[in-house]
């Protein structure tokens, strides 16, 4: 079968769709109006008559029950008795005489003298210890040199340790190296005792304290 064949076939059934359509169309339409023609009304016009719409049914209404009425008991209050308060029956009473009062006489007073207090010392004020100190060598010159040891050629060095009181003087002196002659040795502490003066020794409080000091005098030979 062609293409053209196909088309022809199609629109010969579409045509007798449509026929058959139409045929049921006119006949539904006359069936119609024969209706419409049976169902006239003979009588005439239609009268429409309004009717009332029902009215809503009232709400309900609550009981109100009426209370018990409440039974007040009455109460007798008796009043409490007040005691009778008697008078006071006042009584005059004669005052009874005191004895009399002791008469002091005053004698002769004695009173001890005020005890004196002992002066309270001066708090103590603490200063820097310090040693003895003195210039040795201003006590000795040329012409203490001893003559023995000028005549013998004799010089040298004599170390010595010296004690010193708190007064300042040369209590003792002692050799503790020798310079090689006796004369210059004991030419020495003699000097020292006799002409040595310190300024003394003293603590923390300020208080005069023995001292010692080692010092030496070198001896040589004056020049002629």
């Amino acid at each position: 079968m062609t293409e053209g064949a196909l088309t022809l076939r199609r629109s010969s059934n579409s045509t007798a769709l449509a026929v058959v359509v139409l045929m049921h169309g006119a006949a539904i339409t006359a069936l119609a109006l024969s209706k419409m023609e049976v169902i006239r009304d003979p009588l005439g016009v239609l009268k429409v008559i309004p009717i009332a719409p029902d009215k809503p049914p009232p709400p309900p209404v609550d009981e109100i029950k009426p209370q018990p009425r409440t039974q007040i008991e009455r109460v007798t209050v008796t009043p409490p008795k007040v005691p009778t308060v008697e008078k006071p029956v006042y009584v005059q009473v004669d005052p009874v005489p005191l004895p009399p009062l002791p008469i002091y006489t005053a004698g002769p007073v004695s009173m001890d003298p005020p005890q004196q207090l002992p002066p309270t010392p001066p708090a103590a004020i603490k200063v820097q210890p310090a040693r003895a100190k003195a210039n040795l060598a201003s006590y000795v010159s040329n012409d203490d040199y001893p003559a023995s040891a000028q005549r013998d050629g004799q010089q040298g060095t004599t170390r010595f340790k010296l004690g010193v009181d708190p007064n300042g003087r040369v209590s003792n002196c002692t050799i503790t190296q020798s310079s090689g002659s006796a004369a210059l040795d004991a030419a020495t502490c003699r000097l020292m005792k006799q002409r040595a003066r310190f300024n003394p020794a003293h603590d923390d409080l300020g208080r005069a304290i023995p001292d010692q000091v080692t010092n030496a005098i070198r001896w040589v030979l004056p020049e002629a």
